[in-house]
């Protein structure tokens, strides 16, 4: 981060740019595409059936805007290293704590789930290991992947997400082919007919549709990770534009084109909410090896989005310690330009986190607690930038009118997207299981005012010293 508190050397680093756009769209196609979408669309599917394609069509829509907005933003002000500079400037020093803050949570948060089920994935092979000794052996790993830069943990998130689409295009170009040569399976003929005759589009009306977007919405959380890696990227002036244009449309086409795939092989309400559809589509065309060769890909999903989990948090909590809103200890890196002391704090914690899922004996209701929080907390995350981004435009409505990346609708279309977002919030409230992690989120806010306390004159004092500081954009 560039608003610097004074320290030497010793106490203080600088990340190294060493990301190009390959490295940069895979991340956050990693981040993504996780066990969202490998293990928990077939709960989706048999709540909402068909129109969970329109779900994922609006999302994807409305996302993609989100972060045409955050891309103007990352290119309108050279100093900008990632949201949480953009907070600190349009929000206020507060705002900049809190988003950081709740970003590093978020994170937290969502890998707990993933660690969790990577135990007992990799239980599939070895039955006699025990999860929390699996645990603790990938966190190690991808900590010492990532104490070598950013540069090898792009080249492994790069690979991760690669083995990810090419399952997914395999699964497609396997689904069409069984669609269009009419393939009989247990469950009748493969065809896209099968979108239509079990109910129609909506079979579950309405509300199965309204409510499927609460748990559509979680499958893309990791998006905007491109906002945390900008610190660390080449050429941001062109890599960035080019993700953000990418990134989305081929997420939008891996999980749509998945989808209506899967649907129009398997009856959506054939599908079992508590197995992976995937692995029932490769079972039909009997691979023996399928079984494996799925769990193989869902604990790599699960590895990938964790690998981006220990990433982000890493450089969120590196970013706030030199910003001086938090520990300044956090902002020591290595001679590979690692902030390796943020990183053992975070995977500590995501250790701790993960642990807790041993200790409570319903881990499954666990997880719907875990993942609803979570989607919360990145609401409240992305809710925090596009209103930044509406007073962005307010301010240089000149500026905004002259950039060559932006947010076509500028002001506008943001607060169609904050509303969208309210939206998402309001149907949470809607469910026994989600009302619970809502409950549960004002104890983390209410900690943060309180924690706020420690940093609020260094908070102040860097706001005020950075807004001195001249503007320069590189998006004219």
């Amino acid at each position: 981060m560039s608003n610097e508190i004074h320290g030497s050397p010793e106490t203080s680093g600088d990340l190294k740019r060493s990301l190009s756009n390959r490295h940069l769209q895979l991340i956050a196609i990693g981040g993504a595409i996780g066990t969202g979408l490998f293990l928990g669309s077939g709960q989706t599917i048999s709540l909402t059936g068909p129109s969970l394609l329109i779900t994922y069509l609006i999302i994807g829509i409305v996302l993609f805007a989100f972060m045409r907005a955050l891309g103007e933003l990352l290119l309108s002000n050279t100093r900008f290293n990632s949201f949480v500079d953009i907070a600190n400037e349009y929000l206020g020093p507060f705002g900049g704590f809190v988003i950081g803050w709740t970003y590093w949570l978020s994170w937290i948060v969502s890998s707990m789930s993933d660690l969790t089920a990577m135990g007992q994935y990799f239980s599939f092979w070895f039955p006699n290991v025990p999860h929390w000794l699996t645990v603790l052996f990938i966190v190690l790993l991808l900590i010492s992947f990532n104490m070598l830069g950013a540069k090898l943990f792009g080249e492994l998130e790069f690979w991760f997400s690669i083995i990810k689409i090419i399952t997914i295009i395999a699964m497609i170009i396997v689904g069409l082919v069984m669609i269009f040569f009419s393939f009989k399976t247990s469950y009748g003929h493969a065809s896209f007919s099968n979108l239509v005759n079990h109910g129609g589009i909506f079979p579950n009306g309405p509300a199965g549709f309204l409510m499927s977007f609460q748990i559509a919405v979680y499958s893309f959380i990791g998006i905007e990770l491109i906002g945390v890696t900008a610190g660390e990227t080449k050429d941001p002036r062109t890599v960035i534009p080019k993700a953000i244009n990418n990134v989305p449309v081929r997420i939008l086409l891996f999980y749509v084109g998945g989808l209506l795939v899967i649907m129009s092989v398997i009856p959506w309400n054939k599908i079992n909410p508590d197995a992976s559809p995937f692995v029932m589509l490769f079972s039909m065309i009997g691979l023996p090896f399928a079984a494996g060769l799925v769990n193989f890909v869902v604990l790599t999903a699960a590895a990938s989005a964790t690998n981006s989990g220990i990433y982000s948090n890493s450089r969120i909590l590196f970013g706030l310690s030199k910003q001086g809103l938090g520990p300044k200890m956090l902002s020591k890196t290595n001679h590979h330009s690692v902030p390796y002391l943020s990183m053992f704090v975070s995977s500590g914690t995501l250790l701790l986190a993960a642990l807790l899922n041993f200790i409570f004996p319903d881990a499954i209701q666990l997880f719907i607690y875990v993942t609803t929080l979570s989607t919360v907390l990145f609401i409240v995350v992305w809710a925090m930038i596009i209103i930044s981004y509406i007073i962005y435009v307010r301010k240089n409505p000149e500026e905004h009118k002259h950039n060559k990346f932006k947010l076509l609708g500028g002001k506008a279309l943001a607060y169609v997207i904050l509303a969208f977002f309210l939206f998402v919030f309001v149907l949470l409230f809607f469910s026994a299981d989600t009302r619970v992690a809502i409950f549960i989120s004002p104890v983390w806010f209410i900690f943060l005012f309180l924690f706020y306390k420690k940093y609020k004159k260094n908070a102040e004092y860097l706001a005020e010293k950075t807004r001195q500081q001249p503007r320069e954009s590189i998006n004219h």
